[in-house]
């Protein structure tokens, strides 16, 4: 018996911007050990990336869901993804973006997707600058994650109009 709430619940995304075939399966039944249901996702080629396949996702589940998912896939260096999690009752919503460049990085949003830095992380940033207004914007850029965005834009466009499916945990 769950003792999860509907307030407990939220919903989000997975895009797996770009892998190489042969790890579809693994990467599915990674989804499966976290969502608790069979997962078969529609793969299609990643016009940006020839040889590589993309495929999105949506999911509804308990809060911290989209944490367990983007660590299920972090294990694979030739994976481009990203997991979002909308805020729930008492929960920020998070991205997770993902390169083989870079690795993981993750960042809180709000309720419209914009990233949001806490007032400790925006102290820590202006300290560890020395206020210098260089090392300051460099401290903002690694805290909004726009390596990972710059990396991430091709392949997020690649995708526009691709489908997406619907997959719901059952507590």
């Amino acid at each position: 018996m769950s003792m999860t709430s509907s307030r407990d619940m939220t919903r989000g995304v997975v895009f797996v911007h770009s892998t190489p075939a042969a790890l579809c399966p693994h990467i599915e039944w990674a989804l499966e050990s976290i969502l608790g249901l069979d997962v078969s996702l529609e793969w299609t080629d990643q016009p940006v990336a020839p040889g590589l396949v993309r495929t999105e996702f949506s999911w509804a589940g308990d809060a911290g869901t989209g944490a367990r998912l983007a660590s299920a896939l972090r294990g694979w260096d030739h994976v481009r993804y990203e997991v979002t999690e909308e805020p729930s009752a008492g929960t920020d919503g998070s991205r997770w973006s993902h390169t083989p460049s870079l690795g993981i990085h993750h960042t809180w949003t709000s309720a419209s997707g914009d990233a949001v830095v806490s007032e400790d992380r925006l102290r820590s940033a202006l300290m560890a600058s020395g206020g210098d207004p260089q090392e300051f914007r460099a401290e903002m850029a690694e805290l909004l994650g726009t390596a990972w965005d710059q990396e991430l834009e091709p392949f997020r466009y690649a995708g526009d109009g691709a489908p997406v499916r619907w997959l719901h945990r059952v507590g």
